[in-house]
């Protein structure tokens, strides 16, 4: 049995290992066998069919799950609530688990609607389903209940019996063992910490006469599964992504490769398995900014190095002089959500002020986002309209937009990690990351936008939107993450 994930590996702060001991939901990661001795162990697997049934047809029915790697454990907590818990109580629940693609709401929604799914006309085939879902994720998703329950496919879920299980040694190798605890073992893993450090930004706003200026520093893109491959002797590896994108944090992971290379020197098939730690130490971060503009357009943004962040960031700001730059830090990556393009578009909408922002994105998906906040700046609700061609699987469609949505405003208000002075990020657990929780996470509201036209990635587009319209609405602010008191 798959269906129990381990996300944090083993923090005790990412829900996705849930389980029911002796019907009530336990993190399995920290809880210690002989703790469970004598009782009744159940996963998302187990569960009453009529329980079971009714939470993933309304999962399915709300979009509440995408790559289904953390909604196992969330079913598991949920079946513990009754058929129709309050919202207060969902949120509360959901204080011991982190999504990273849905933004809460629509699992809120899915969990207090006693089984009822919204009625939305004709419904889409899966293989619209299914390719809607890859648009906006940017690679092969799966769509349906067998991915609420799990079955997604993930990279270490896949491999066969028998294999040697790898994981980075912390010195630019691999410590290899017969098991996951023996590698593990071997290389000496120290649980991971929030670290409390002070944030630093390491780029400066150039000199010069500017109408805006903005900063941002290092963000880890979190997406739930860790680095995994695995890999026969003289075969191909698996892909690190198993049922998703991970918002371009895994577009050039290390651990297919690695897999590859292990399986051939030892002659046998071999696993190569991140731990959380490795994967915040080892997985590329969004590029770090600082940037002046003017009200005409023109600016120069500064950018931590990455290969074809310069091009990104003219897709939509042709005024913008781009000043790559080489710091010591974290890998970067411009295959992570939007990046470069984004953060130009949410210096272009700003400086044009009003209370809603517009964005193109680069593939012709258009949003426009109106977002309210409280005098402390905590935005109050959040309204985006998208266009982005035939939008084959409304559901889908509004499941992905709402995620952009949460992960726009966290970006801007919370979303953030330390880096030590030798570059290497001192936050390594989930809970240091500055994501949104669902009890503090606001109304989304998503108009989409009907067209007969060719499909485009509509959710990338409505990110920078919410973000410009986050920014704006807390009065354009000169650093990002604009809000410091953190709400994971």
């Amino acid at each position: 049995m798959r269906s129990v994930k381990d996300g944090c590996s083993p923090q005790g702060q990412c829900g996705c290992c849930t389980v029911l001991i002796d019907g009530a939901a336990r993190v399995a990661c920290v809880t210690p066998v002989r703790r469970a001795a004598g009782r009744s162990v159940v996963t998302s697997d187990g569960l009453d069919p009529e329980v079971g049934h009714r939470l993933v047809g309304a999962f399915v029915g709300h979009g509440a799950s995408q790559c289904g790697f953390c909604t196992p454990g969330i079913l598991c907590r949920l079946s513990a609530l009754g058929p129709t818990p309050t919202v207060a109580e969902v949120e509360t629940a959901l204080l011991a688990h982190l999504c990273r693609c849905t933004g809460w709401r629509t699992i809120v929604d899915a969990a207090c609607s006693g089984g009822v799914v919204p009625v939305a006309g004709a419904v889409p085939s899966q293989e619209a389903s299914a390719r809607r879902a890859a648009i906006e994720g940017g690679a092969a998703q799966s769509t349906g209940a067998e991915i609420v329950k799990g079955r997604g496919r993930f990279a270490d879920d896949s491999a066969p019996p028998g294999c040697l299980v790898a994981v980075p040694d912390g010195q630019g190798g691999w410590a290899v063992g017969e098991t996951l605890a023996e590698a593990r073992a071997a290389y000496g893993k120290v649980q991971g910490r929030r670290s409390g450090q002070e944030l630093d930004y390491p780029l400066d706003v150039p000199a010069g006469k500017w109408d805006l200026t903005l900063q941002t520093t290092w963000v880890e893109p979190a997406y739930l599964e860790p680095d995994a491959s695995w890999c026969l002797p003289g075969g191909e590896p698996a892909h690190a992504a198993g049922n998703g994108g991970a918002f371009g944090g895994k577009a050039r992971s290390a651990a297919p490769a690695a897999a590859r290379e292990l399986a051939d020197r030892y002659r046998r098939p071999v696993r190569v398995v991140f731990s959380r730690e490795d994967t915040v130490r080892l997985g590329p971060k969004r590029p770090p900014i600082a940037a002046g503009v003017r009200s005409d357009g023109t600016g120069v943004m500064r950018v931590v190095a990455a290969a074809g962040i310069s091009a990104a960031v003219a897709a939509v700001a042709p005024g913008l002089d781009v000043e790559e730059m080489d710091v010591t830090g974290p890998p970067v990556s411009a295959a992570v959500r939007a990046a470069g393009w984004a953060e130009a578009a949410v210096l272009m909408t700003a400086l044009q002020g009003g209370p809603t922002a517009s964005v193109t994105g680069p593939d012709g998906g258009r949003a426009q986002a109106e977002v309210h906040v409280d005098d402390a700046g905590r935005p109050t609700s959040v309204s985006v309209q998208v266009g982005c061609g035939e939008p084959l699987d409304e559901v889908v469609l509004r499941s992905y937009v709402t995620g952009a949505a949460h992960m726009a405003i966290g970006w801007v208000c919370s979303e953030a990690i330390a880096v030590g002075a030798d570059g290497v990020p001192v936050d390594l657990t989930i809970r240091s990351f500055g994501i949104m929780r669902a009890r503090d996470t606001p109304p989304i509201t998503v108009t989409i936008e009907p067209s007969g036209a060719e499909a485009a990635n509509g959710s990338d587009a409505a990110f920078a939107a919410v973000a410009a319209a986050t920014w704006m609405a807390q009065g354009r602010p000169p650093q990002w993450p604009t809000v410091r008191g953190r709400t994971s």
